[in-house]
């Protein structure tokens, strides 16, 4: 048995829970621990000289909140100014950040043995986000790396070895 395949088998019958969410067309799933809330879209202020991906900043019952472009993390083409965002608030450490996302799906439990790593393939600076995918009967979903979109500060990406982690 191939050290893949005993990695496999030992994750097989345990379960993982997403939140899911659409981007541009992918779905994309939050390990349901990080994720606080999701929310109608919200006035945002500007962020004079923010990161890129940085949209502004909302107020959420008196928190003061960055909202986070998740298609221009992704490496993927703004969202129409016509289609209001989702914001998708997670807790990383003692902060709230809010992720933009396109479409609010339900919470999806998946096996851990339909866990794939991300590709290599994948270019670069779309991958440093990702932690893997799970096959879905409606489709692939991309698992976010919550602490890298987090913590990204929007410099470019140097091209590195193909890596990946595997789910704790």
């Amino acid at each position: 048995m191939s050290p893949d395949a005993g990695a496999a088998a030992a994750r097989a019958g345990r379960t993982r829970r997403y939140c899911a969410f659409v981007v541009d067309g992918l779905l994309v799933g939050i390990e349901v621990h990080w994720v606080a809330e999701v929310i109608r879209p919200q006035p945002m202020t500007p962020v004079p000289h923010a990161g890129t991906g940085v949209r502004g900043l909302i107020n959420l019952r008196g928190q003061i909140v960055t909202a986070v472009d998740l298609r221009h993390r992704l490496g993927l083409p703004p969202a129409s100014v016509d289609v209001p965002q989702r914001h998708v608030v997670v807790r990383v450490g003692d902060e709230a950040v809010s992720l933009l996302v396109d479409e609010a799906r339900d919470v999806v439990e998946v096996d851990e043995a339909s866990f794939e790593l991300v590709p290599a393939t994948v270019c670069p600076a779309t991958r440093r986000y990702l932690v893997g995918a799970h096959q879905l009967s409606e489709g692939l979903l991309l698992v976010l790396d919550t602490e890298a979109v987090v913590a990204a500060d929007d410099e470019p990406v140097a091209v590195g070895a193909a890596g990946g982690r595997r789910p704790a």
